[in-house]
């Protein structure tokens, strides 16, 4: 995971992202705590991860920060291509974090990682329906429904790509009327009532506190997500940044992944 790779490849994008990154991608900081550790104080770690990691990272950070008195792991969650493009345009990431291989092949095809991917964890999709499941929605197919609010990802995002992918196995012709960002504002419409369904991740659902339900179809295994995390090449401090990827997709990381309902990569 170490081994360095090729030069930036130039990608046109608008100065005005990289302005709006911090408010636009909902950063947060993980608070830290007592515990032993090797130690390391003052140091911060900046990790761009996709949107579907938000709850499970939040807790990793933590415990990497107790385990690293005195240091700093900052978040900022969105979905992933939107964070590829932020690192494009020069953001300062030292970790990316996405939720397919395909948006993180973006980024480490344009030469901006230090070293390979690995994989983390693994997710699926899933029908979210509003509690009691209203609109009786058994499967992929119902989603078709004339009159049915479906809700999905944009086709550049993973969530959405993994939607096309499993509409397509089982020949479905969906008709969102609505297609986002991330997979956290296709949830949020179902939440809110502005959609009867929304195809999200299975961790989505399942973090949802009973604020929706989850109608599983069995499409969603031609479409599996594989989850990468890179160290960045413009990484401030490369040594701490790969000790945070390590620790992600090591045993303490994957069992936070596993108890939020990742599977393994």
């Amino acid at each position: 995971m170490r081994r360095p790779v090729g030069a930036l490849a130039g990608l046109g994008l608008g100065s005005l992202a990289f302005a709006a990154l911090l408010t636009a991608c909902g950063g947060a900081t993980a608070a830290g705590g007592p515990a032993a550790s090797s130690g390391g104080g003052g140091r911060t770690v900046t990790v761009f991860a996709a949107a579907s990691l938000q709850k499970s990272f939040t807790a990793i950070g933590r415990q990497f920060q107790a385990a690293h008195p005195g240091t700093t792991v900052a978040f900022s969650f969105a979905g992933s291509s939107d964070l590829a493009a932020q690192i494009a345009n020069g953001a300062p990431a030292d970790v990316f974090a996405s939720a397919d291989a395909r948006t993180m092949g973006k980024v480490t095809g344009a030469g901006l990682a230090d070293g390979e991917p690995a994989d983390f964890a693994t997710n699926v999709l899933t029908i979210a329906v509003r509690p009691g499941n209203p609109a009786g929605i058994k499967g992929l197919a119902d989603l078709a429904r004339p009159g049915l609010r479906l809700v999905d990802c944009a086709p550049q995002v993973p969530c959405g790509a993994a939607a096309q992918a499993a509409a397509g196995a089982a020949h479905v012709a969906l008709a969102p009327v609505s297609q986002e960002s991330n997979v956290t504002d296709v949830l949020g419409k179902v939440v809110s009532g502005e959609a009867d369904a929304g195809l999200v991740y299975a961790t989505d659902a399942r973090g949802a506190g009973g604020k929706v339900a989850a109608v599983p179809f069995p499409e969603a295994a031609s479409a599996v997500n594989r989850y990468p995390v890179a160290v960045l090449r413009d990484a401030k401090d490369k040594a701490f940044a790969h000790e945070f990827a390590d620790y992600v997709a090591g045993p303490e990381g994957r069992k936070v992944l596993a108890d939020a309902g990742f599977g393994a990569p």
